[in-house]
């Protein structure tokens, strides 16, 4: 199959909160345990506002995931460092498009002066541990028990990768 990545569009909207809470329900990668409605892609397009927000179009014009880059911290004096989030549907993955995103994520870091790429993961999300480990990440923090969902406890594992 092809994908084609692209800018996030407003027609992109209900597709992208649709992928969110696939996570939501079926697993510790969304840190919310209800569903959003499809207002959340508001908090979506605050937390990027000059940061790359992007998608992962199927050849038929699926979305398959999305990706962005957000401030780690308002305060300017962590300007270098930015928290990437994404997700990308269980059919697509192990396809190289994680690799792809974190790739572009990389680039645009870059474009901006940031020099450091952070990643907050549940501690039951093992593939996402593992998949930041394989692509250059160290483990830098952890908040133990700071979260609980579907009644169980979990840590915060905070990854971090210098570019």
């Amino acid at each position: 199959m092809e994908y084609r990545i692209r800018d996030f569009k407003d027609h992109d909207s209900n597709r992208v909160i649709d992928i969110f809470n696939h996570y939501t329900r079926n697993g510790f990668a969304a840190y919310t345990e209800e569903v959003v409605d499809y207002g959340a892609i508001e908090l979506f397009r605050e937390m990027t506002q000059g940061y790359p927000f992007v998608v992962i179009e199927t050849e038929g014009g699926a979305l398959a995931g999305f990706a962005f880059l957000r401030p780690f911290h308002r305060m300017e004096v962590f300007s270098r460092a930015a928290e990437i989030t994404y997700f990308i549907l269980p059919a697509h993955t192990r396809r190289g498009l994680g690799e792809k995103l974190l790739e572009i994520m990389t680039e645009e870091a870059r474009r901006r002066s940031i020099d450091t790429i952070l990643a907050s993961i549940s501690s039951l999300n093992e593939p996402s541990i593992l998949f930041h480990e394989k692509n250059g990440f160290i483990r830098c923090g952890c908040f133990k028990a700071v979260g609980k969902k579907f009644n169980r406890d979990f840590d915060m594992i905070w990854m971090q990768k210098q570019i």
